[in-house]
Parts: structure tokens; C-alpha cells; sequence
């Protein structure tokens, strides 16, 4: 959420103004990767996906050892997965009353609501060992399936914009309009496999909360765990070339690694070692996630960070303007999101 807040531009400013090689890197990792290949940004989305799986064990575990029905608890989960899938089209121009071919029917947020949706109904409906069962059973069938079974005019196994099955199956079967020319990036087989990103963060929730182990140790299990799914991502992409535009399996296996080692890492830091004052700046902005996802598409926050802090911003000379002026943005941000903390005014589905 820093990042979608202000982030990325403050570190572009940043990159600019000093000439550091690293802050470059870090302005190169704050890009998407092209049709093959990963970047640190490509993470983002399935650590969401992945975070939010671990806290279903928390809420509707404890549900259903209250004694609330299943069926009741997927109701509601469908009920979220349909508002999250609402807001995301909301998001891509819904409001603004276009023909079907020019409104977007796939978005960042639906495609969360749904696969969340149904690894949820995976967690309610089988065990742990048949939840496992399920990731293993989903990520080779889709390896198969994007190895194995043929494109028309291009054959089986090429992973390509125009080639691979799922911008096939896009341009067959999904309507309105794509955010690249061949196929959507949220496409509608890319939703299988994001369930087990999902699912392998439901697994890690149930194994955080049901640990009998001291939290240091859950904490040394989450972090071998993680360079273990990291390195089995990198080599299956050894043979399954790593792909958000895909999200193939060796993308959900690499970025469960990677999901793992930081969650772990943090846990670490703030749960067993209890170093967590430090966070506060990030749980203000980290606690009210769809607000910021849709306001930055609904307000102008640079109007109002301008209309704040334009006269100060209006001091500094040209090189470092830019700096102060992606602060400045920021801090907006953060002192609209500290009031709704405060107020305990949370925008939730």
C-alpha cells in the first residue's frame, strides 16, 4: 500500500536526484517484468492474496469453533468476494456508463475476491492434508495445462501473449476490454492457480495458529520454509518460465517463497521478539487497504497535497522539489489514513 500511495514515485524522485546505483535497482524492481520474468513489484499482489489466506484460520476458524454453520461462513465469503468484484469494476470505469466493449470485466480486485472465494471453500470443506492435496492436484494440472494442451494457430506449450492457453481463452470467452492487447492480465484460468496462492497462505495460518512452539521457532519455520518454496520456484522455472501475466506454477511456488521469508522475517520482529513501535507508520496506511486502492482512482490527492503543502513545496529549488513534493503526497495520505484510525473508520468487505 506505501508503494500504490506515493512510494514508487518518492523513490523515482529519490533515484533521480542522488544518482544512487542502488536506488536505481530499487526504481528498476518497481516495474512489472515483461510477459516472462519477475520483479520485486510483481510480488505485491500475491502477498496480498497469500496475507489475506492467513488470516482465515483466525477469523473463520474461530467461527466454526463457536459453532457457526460452514454454509453460513460461505455465504458471507461470497457476499465479500462479490463486493470486492463490484469495487474492482467500479475501479476500471464501471461508473462511467460505456458500452461493454470498453469497460473491463477482470480487475485486480475481483480476481482477489474470487480466488479468495474459493480457497476459502476449499479450508471449509476438507481437511489440511486434502487442502495440500488441492494445491499439489491444481498446480500440476495447470502446468499440464498450459504445456499440453494446444492453442489454435500456435500450438501446445507456447507461453507467449498471443500463444499461451490462457490469452486464448480470454479472447475466446471473456467480454469487454482487455489491458493489453491479446489478453487480460486478470484474466480467466489465471484465477485457478491463485487459488493455491491463497490456499498456501490458509495452510500458513493454521500452522501459526495451531503451533505449540515457541514463536521464535514458528518464526525459524516460516523463514526455512520460505527458502524452500523459493528455491523449488526457481528451479521448476527452470522448465516453467517464471510469469505473473500467467501466474504459471512456478510464479505461485516462487512467490510463496518469497511470501514466506518476509512473513516470517516480520513475525520474527514483531511477534516473538516484540519490536513493533517501529510499524506504526505502516499499519496506518496498512489498515485500510481498499480505501487507498480506490481513492487513488476516485480523488485527486495530489489536488489536495498541493492545496496543503504547495507553499512549502514552492521553498525548495528544482533538483529536490520533486522529493519534497512526493513527501508531501505521501504525508496527505498518511494524515487522512491516521484520522480514519482513529476514528476506527475501516473500509472492509
Amino acid at each position: 500500500m506505501l508503494w500504490i500511495v506515493g512510494g514508487t514515485t518518492l523513490t523515482v524522485h529519490l533515484a533521480n536526484h542522488t544518482n544512487w546505483q542502488w536506488l536505481h535497482w530499487c526504481v528498476g524492481q518497481l516495474q512489472h517484468a515483461p510477459f516472462i520474468g519477475f520483479k520485486l513489484l510483481d510480488l505485491v499482489f500475491p502477498l496480498f492474496l497469500f496475507v489475506a489466506g492467513v488470516a482465515v484460520p483466525y477469523s473463520l476458524g474461530r467461527r466454526l469453533e463457536q459453532g457457526t454453520p460452514k454454509l453460513t461462513l460461505l455465504r458471507k465469503t461470497f457476499v465479500r468476494a462479490a463486493l470486492l468484484v463490484l469495487f474492482g469494476t467500479i475501479y476500471d470505469g464501471l461508473l462511467e456508463w460505456k458500452p461493454l466493449d470498453d469497460t473491463r470485466l477482470g480487475s485486480v480486485l475481483s480476481f482477489i475476491g474470487i480466488a479468495y472465494f474459493f480457497a476459502v471453500f476449499i479450508y471449509l470443506y476438507s481437511s489440511t492434508r486434502y487442502q495440500i492435496l488441492w494445491a499439489v492436484a491444481i498446480l500440476l494440472g495447470y502446468w499440464a495445462a498450459l504445456v499440453w494442451i494446444p492453442v489454435p494457430g500456435h500450438g501446445a506449450g507456447v507461453l507467449t501473449p498471443e500463444g499461451a492457453i490462457t490469452s486464448y481463452v480470454d479472447r475466446a470467452f471473456l467480454p469487454g476490454k482487455f489491458n493489453t492487447p491479446h489478453y487480460n492480465s486478470q484474466g480467466i484460468l489465471v484465477h485457478i492457480p491463485a487459488i493455491v496462492t491463497a490456499l498456501l497462505g490458509i495452510l500458513t495460518g493454521t500452522f501459526l495458529r495451531n503451533s505449540k512452539l515457541h514463536k521464535v521457532t514458528n518464526a525459524f519455520i516460516l523463514l526455512a520454509a520460505g527458502a524452500t518454496f523459493w528455491g523449488l520456484g526457481k528451479l521448476w522455472g527452470v522448465y516453467l518460465p517464471i510469469s505473473k501475466e500467467l501466474w504459471d506454477s512456478s510464479f505461485v511456488v516462487y512467490c510463496a517463497g518469497w511470501c514466506l521469508l518476509l512473513l516470517g522475517l516480520f513475525y520474527l520482529i514483531i511477534d516473538a521478539l516484540g519490536f513493533w513501535r517501529w510499524s506504526f507508520f505502516f499499519i496506518v496506511i496498512g489498515m485500510n487497504s481498499i480505501t487507498i486502492y480506490l481513492g487513488v482512482r476516485l480523488i485527486n490527492f495530489h489536488h489536495t497535497s498541493n492545496f496543503i503543502f504547495g507553499g512549502l513545496i514552492g521553498k525548495f529549488e528544482e533538483p529536490i522539489r520533486p522529493v519534497v513534493g512526493a513527501v508531501a503526497y505521501i504525508l496527505t495520505w498518511w494524515l487522512v489514513l491516521l484520522f480514519m484510525y482513529r476514528k476506527k473508520i475501516f473500509l472492509k468487505v
